[in-house]
């Protein structure tokens, strides 16, 4: 009866492993698409008039567009996908938890987080 207590423990972490990742990697995905529509914006502003830097600006922030709505399509889809396999992912897309973890990695309350309190 131990082993078995044992091995449901290994899959809920294994499950927590899982969700939280895919939780970062949505928010990561956001986050840098959110940057790229800012830095193709700055490139066309600064881009003088000249035609290729201003295509190269319009395809950085058309492309980051793209990703932003890819990746609210994959919010929705991983939540749908999540529920019907009984896994609770959206819930862990919270920007104050994910603080809590970065600082709970040995070395990682010290890089410049703290500032953000």
């Amino acid at each position: 009866m131990d082993d078995t207590i044992i091995e449901h423990a290994a899959n809920y972490e294994l499950i927590e492993i899982i969700n939280k990742g895919i939780a970062y990697a949505i928010i990561i995905a956001g986050l840098l698409s959110v940057i790229f529509i800012f830095v193709g914006g700055i490139s066309f502003i600064l881009s003088g008039g000249q035609e290729d830097k201003i295509k190269n600006a319009v395809s950085t922030i058309r492309y980051a567009i793209i990703g932003l709505i890819i990746t609210v399509l994959a919010v929705v889809i991983v939540g749908t996908v999540g529920n019907a396999l009984g896994l609770d992912i959206i819930k862990y897309i919270n920007f104050n938890d994910i603080i809590e973890n970065i600082r709970s990695i040995p070395g990682g309350g010290s890089s410049g987080i703290d500032s953000l309190d």
